[in-house]
């Protein structure tokens, strides 16, 4: 190798780089420059001498940077292939870099630095400590020669750290070498990082103070402005050290954090009230005050809640918080706050455990200072603050501390002013405006942030209204009086509800919306905490008549007033003769109107009041019924008085009210007069319902269009609605019928049952059975009501959709609002008050179909559970379900199957008693199955084929948002059904399906790592019962195992972790055909390339596929057929695997064990995400054995010296 080759090879070198960043290249030109780089990374003999020259300091940073990769790119792909005297040679010069090839520390870019700590750490990972055994003495001797060398030893071994602890980027044996060698020379590396912080802090702190002792007027003298760039270096090395600290203090034995009297603790606390190093040490005090441990351990840490430590942190707080809303200290301030929370949540976990830790004498001080956070203009910072108020006001001792007693008043005042809605980054009503811009990107953003803020200081309020209910209960009332007669600011943005009313963002609502939640937070909690006799009953009453008193059109205040009603109610119970009172204030906001007869569309917030006053009845009639029962005339007329003016309550409100009276109705205790109520009730619904014009609209597809009118074409869509009369008609019967159905019960109490005439006989296993009275009246309506769902069912049939009105082309389509709810777009914020509810007729029929689908499909759904046996005996009610909820299918779109399947098909499957499973579940649920199967298949082929295609993107009028809306409806169908099918099959586990129903939830959060099944997951009698059933057996299984490579991660680990096995284990005893067998262990194996990059759904398919293979193996030799297919699988290895498998008499090695080698064995086909496929490989070869080994304990040692794919056999070579 000559050096003309060498020069004139760099010379090409700095030509391809200068083209590759120079922005003025052409496309082509840099393509071809690029290819010459890397081909000559990868190929060239003399990459070391090159990248060497190309580093040299005469040469321009870029350069210099490529040259230090192309080191970099040696050492990580060919170190392995390198002559060892060119290991050294490529060492030393390294080494010579750093001590003399670097421009001076203030000088050099950051990059530059940062490639070659990386090529330093690389080296490291290579051959220390076995090959190297002197690296740390070499640092310690270049830190010697200056600044710049010192600043480049932290960078390394903080990298160094990174790899090794926190990232773990290689193989185990070498993480282990160096991770043990790190610890045992901890104390030198520590001391090292220490005394380099503090000399350098020193001689900074010397430099910076010289100036600032002369009078401010006098100009410096020369020395300082030559000693300033020396300060700045000095200043350099400290932060550098302080982040190094930073990656060693998250994992090093708590000792070396607080030795020699918690020096490093002290010194970080010093260093807060340095402005150029206070973030440093604080993010290092942050991680320090987290560590978790053992209690003993941790002990030493409650060093800070003394009076030096104290006086620090606080003196910082305030002066960065003095300094006004600057970046830097507002980051400061949120470091800060953290250290604070850490410590109250080190001291909650010390104090009272058995480590002997008082209450620190500093404790008032602490909460002082922490109160001071949480008063603060931040709305971030303030948030930050409640989990550990929330651990304190709940810890066993210190709850009882008078010192935390005397707070709560101050919190709670706090909380007042936390409560109110302000602060968001678009305005400038409030100081918290301006820290909002730093933290949210949007008013949306913020909205998000503070709905869930203002939850969690409920919690922590009502905590602390558990210890001090009484003066909570004080500030509320004080602060409802003060609102009440408060004049009203509607602020500078009017309502477009009307004139002089409050938009959400108006002063008065703000305060009013606040002052509902806290009191709302705070009396119930009162209620929950007092002793009967202690209730202050008289002080709640004359809050309630002040409440029942107020007078306001304005419906966003209503709304508020509404609430204190609710919350005051339960002083009602102490007092019933105010209940006539409470009625009236309800009944009459029922039918608010800001105008009366207006002929406008009602605004969302008018809406709002309606539903809220008729929520609140319900609510009261639920909760309160024999405090009801003796005004139930008084209701009783009220409501029919509203609902004899056709037109004065929208269907929903009225049947909000007659729910009302139906829950009443239950506190007769008495069939026969429940009956007859129930009969006069219904009376109206019936004759409408039942009509001979209502029978032919029902069941006629088109005699339907036409009655709703949605055939017709209509000139102003916004005012004119010829037939929103008969709509209303219809929705008022199905919202009645569902109201009855779902409300009318038999009295809980068996006594009760008996005595009025409920219980009607016992089944044999001795179980009651009891009859609700609303069941005549229910089945009479029932044949029309089918008739209504086969008519629904079948508009979606092309030649219906073709009938509708031009204007109503897309009545059936998706609400705007559904769509955004299934895209995660947030909602704009003064839409959801102001706008109109709806602002077109189309609007409104599209309302009008969802709703009266989801309506009739929840009667379904409900009338198991309601009417028990005589809703399955229904004669032919099988078919009759079948004839009509589910007919026509094929055309339904995803998001009508969704509701059907969620509200009818789940509750009526799980509330159907055993003895109608073969009658009534097995064969509507045989051909559904099968259905979904081939339907999802079709569905997830689509989206497969678009994923192919969309790489020749080829012009489509099937926009990008319209796609995603697809494949996410058929995501959110695929985890219906899969749910579906898990709770008809498999036997429930504690509280597990009650949040089955939110499937809608973010894919992420629910990717949890813990999978093995639990070993009790059992089919139920149901799941036999359609087991039996060979084509529905075949149909689950099919749609089980096919679902584990459909594109939805979320699916795919809950079939595999609940569904998959138990299934399969069922139909094990039979004689499965060899092709299954392959098929099912396939399909898993395809689900693993698929979701193999998500390490939940990794570790549940790897378990599944090896219960499969370790039970089905012995029998079908067609799974090591399958096996021998997977990319770079070890054949001798796979035959090692198997001849244990198939050995009875060798002792079975541990479960985790065989698990691991299987793991390996089918590594080929566990997918990797994206950023990882191409990625080249990097090998990193094991140095010798650096302890002697004691015998390894089968069981963990041998194991773990081999995960990184190396072949077991190794472990037996002698």
């Amino acid at each position: 190798m000559s050096a003309e080759q060498v020069s004139s090879l760099c010379e090409q070198l700095v030509k391809a780089v200068t083209v590759i960043m120079d922005p003025a290249s052409t496309q082509r030109y840099r393509l071809e420059a690029l290819k010459f780089c890397e081909e000559f990374k990868e190929k060239c003999p003399i990459c070391v001498p090159c990248g060497l020259k190309l580093a040299e300091k005469t040469q321009t940073a870029i350069v210099r940077h490529f040259g230090l990769q192309i080191l970099e790119h040696v050492v990580k792909y060919r170190w392995n292939n390198m002559p060892r005297l060119e290991k050294v040679y490529l060492k030393n010069n390294v080494m010579g870099l750093i001590s003399s090839g670097t421009q001076s520390i203030l000088e050099e870019e950051s990059h530059i630095k940062d490639v070659l700590s990386r090529i330093v750490v690389e080296m490291i990972k290579r051959e220390w400590p076995q090959h190297w055994p002197d690296m740390l003495k070499e640092l310690d001797t270049l830190s010697k020669q200056g600044e710049t060398q010192t600043e480049l030893v932290m960078f390394i071994l903080l990298r160094l750290a990174e790899d090794v602890v926190t990232f773990q980027t290689l193989p185990t044996q070498r993480r282990r070498d160096i991770q043990q060698t790190l610890t045992q020379n901890m104390e030198k590396i520590f001391s090292f990082l220490l005394t380099t912080l503090q000399q350098n802090v020193n001689k900074y702190r010397r430099m910076v103070g010289a100036p600032q002792e002369q009078e401010a007027l006098t100009t410096p003298q020369k020395t300082d402005l030559a000693q300033q760039p020396k300060a700045q270096a000095n200043c350099r090395v400290g932060i550098a050290a302080l982040n190094t600290l930073a990656g060693y203090i998250d994992w090093v034995a708590l000792s070396h954090i607080t030795a020699d009297n918690c020096k490093l603790l002290e010194m970080l606390c010093l260093l807060l009230n340095e402005p150029e190093l206070q973030i440093g040490a604080a993010e290092c005090l942050l991680i320090a005050v987290s560590r978790k441990g053992k209690l003993e351990d941790r002990k030493p840490l409650m060093v800070l809640f003394g009076d030096v430590a104290m006086h620090y942190i606080l003196s910082a707080a305030q002066t960065a918080d003095g300094e006004g809303l600057v970046e830097k200290h507002y980051v400061f301030l949120k470091r800060l706050c953290q250290v604070l929370c850490a410590l109250g949540s080190q001291l909650c976990a010390l104090l009272g455990s058995d480590s002997e830790v008082e209450t620190p004498t500093n404790f008032g001080k602490y909460l002082d200072s922490f109160l001071a956070f949480t008063t603060h203009p931040s709305q971030f910072l303030r948030s930050s603050t409640q989990i550990t108020w929330g651990a304190l006001f709940r810890h066993e001792v210190l709850s009882r501390d008078p010192l935390l007693l005397a707070m709560i008043p101050k919190y709670l005042r706090a909380s007042m002013t936390n409560l109110v809605k302000v602060g968001f980054p678009s305005k400038t009503d409030s100081p918290s405006c301006e820290y909002s811009r730093f933290d949210f990107d949007s008013d949306e953003d913020f909205n998000a942030f503070f709905n869930s803020f203002r939850a969690q200081q409920g919690e922590v309020m009502r905590m602390a209204c558990r210890l001090d209910p009484r003066t909570g209960f004080q500030m509320a009332g004080e602060w409802l009086k003060y609102q009440l007669t408060a004049p009203v600011d509607t602020g500078p943005m009017n309502s477009k509800t009307g004139e002089g009313l409050c938009s959400i963002f108006s002063p008065s609502f703000v305060q009013w919306d606040a002052m509902t939640f806290f009191s709302e937070s705070v009396i119930s909690q009162m209620f929950r905490t007092l002793d009967k006799e202690e209730i202050p009953v008289n002080d709640g009453i004359d809050l309630l008549q002040l409440v029942l008193n107020f007078e306001t059109k304005d419906p966003l205040i209503l709304s508020c007033v509404l609430t204190n009603v609710s919350a005051l109610f339960p002083f009602v119970t102490y007092r019933p003769e105010y209940l006539p009172q409470v009625l009236s204030k309800l009944f009459a906001s029922v039918t608010f109107e800001v105008v009366e007869e207006s002929k406008a569309p009602r605004t969302r917030a008018v809406k709002n009041v309606r539903r809220h006053a008729c929520s609140s009845i319900i609510k009261m009639c639920r909760d309160y019924p024999q405090l009801v029962l003796p005004n139930f005339e008084m209701l009783y007329n009220h409501v029919k008085q509203l609902l004899s003016n056709e037109l004065l309550l929208t269907q929903m409100e009225k049947c909000a009210l007659m729910e009302a009276l139906v829950l009443i109705s239950n506190q007769f205790k008495d069939y026969e007069r429940q009956k007859a109520f129930l009969e006069e009730l219904m009376a109206p619904v019936a004759g409408l319902w039942l009509s001979a014009e209502m029978q032919r609209v029902l069941s006629d597809p088109e005699a339907f269009i036409s009655y709703v009118g949605a055939d017709n074409k209509i000139a102003d869509p916004v005012m004119e609605d010829p037939s929103g009369l008969n709509r209303s008609r219809i929705s008022f019967c199905v919202y009645t019928i569902l109201g009855v159905v779902k409300r009318a019960r038999w009295p809980a109490a068996m006594e009760e049952a008996k005595a009025g005439g409920f219980l009607v006989g016992y089944l044999p296993s001795g179980s009651p059975i009891f009859r609700n009275p609303c069941t005549e009246q229910v089945l009479k309506l029932f044949d029309n009501l089918l008739a209504l769902i086969r008519t629904h069912n079948n508009l979606y049939m092309p030649e219906m959709v073709a009938k509708l009105g031009e204007t109503f082309a897309k009545a059936l389509d998706m609400l705007e609002v559904e769509k955004n709810a299934i895209l995660g777009l947030p909602q704009p914020l003064l839409e959801l008050y102001d706008s109109p509810v709806y602002k077109t007729v189309l609007e409104r029929m599209q309302g009008f179909f969802c709703t009266l689908y989801d309506n009739c499909f929840h009667i379904l759904g409900n009338a198991g559970p309601s009417m028990q046996q005589d809703f399955y005996t229904v004669e032919g009610l099988a078919s009759q379900l079948i004839s009509s909820a589910f007919i026509n299918l094929n055309n339904i779109p995803d998001y009508r199957l969704r509701p059907m399947l969620r509200v009818f098909v789940k509750p009526m499957v799980l509330s159907c008693p055993p003895e109608y499973y073969e009658t009534l579940v097995c064969p509507m649920l045989g051909p559904l199955f099968t259905y979904l199967h081939m339907r999802l298949s079709q569905k997830w082929e689509v989206i497969n084929q678009r994923s192919i295609l969309c790489e020749d993107d080829a012009a489509d009028d099937n926009p990008e948002s319209q796609e995603m809306l697809e494949e996410q409806l058929v995501r959110l169908l695929t985890r219906e059904v899969m749910d579906l099918i898990t709770v008809c099959c498999v036997a429930k586990r504690g509280a597990e399906h009650n949040s089955s129903v939110a499937v809608d939830g973010d894919d992420d959060e629910a990717m949890a790592t813990d999978v093995t099944p639990p070993a009790s997951a059992e089919l139920t009698e149901l799941g036999k019962c359609l087991m039996k059933q060979e084509d529905v057996c075949t149909a689950l299984m099919i749609t089980a195992y096919a679902s584990l490579s459909w594109k939805d991660t979320l699916s795919c680990q809950r079939t595999t972790t609940q569904l998959c096995w138990p299934l399969l284990k069922q139909v094990l005893p039979g004689n499965l055909l060899p092709d299954a067998v392959s098929w099912f262990f396939t399909s898993v194996l395809k689900g693993l390339q698929i979701h193999g990059q998500h390490d939940g759904c990794m570790a549940a398919l790897v378990h599944l596929a090896f219960q499969i293979y370790e039970a089905l193996r012995p029998r079908y030799a067609e799974l090591k057929v399958v096996m021998e297919q997977i990319p770079d699988i070890q054949r001798d290895s796979l035959e090692q695997f198997d001849s244990k498998l198939l050995n009875p008499t060798l002792q079975k090695v541990a479960d985790k064990r065989r698990k691991d080698h299987f793991k390996r064995l089918i590594t080929g086909c566990i997918g990797k995400p994206l950023g990882e496929q191409f990625r080249k490989e990097v090998h990193i070869r094991n140095l010798p054995s650096l302890f002697k080994k004691v015998k390894p304990s089968l069981e963990t040692d041998v194991l773990e010296t081999n995960e990184d794919g190396e072949d077991l056999t190794v472990l037996f070579e002698p």
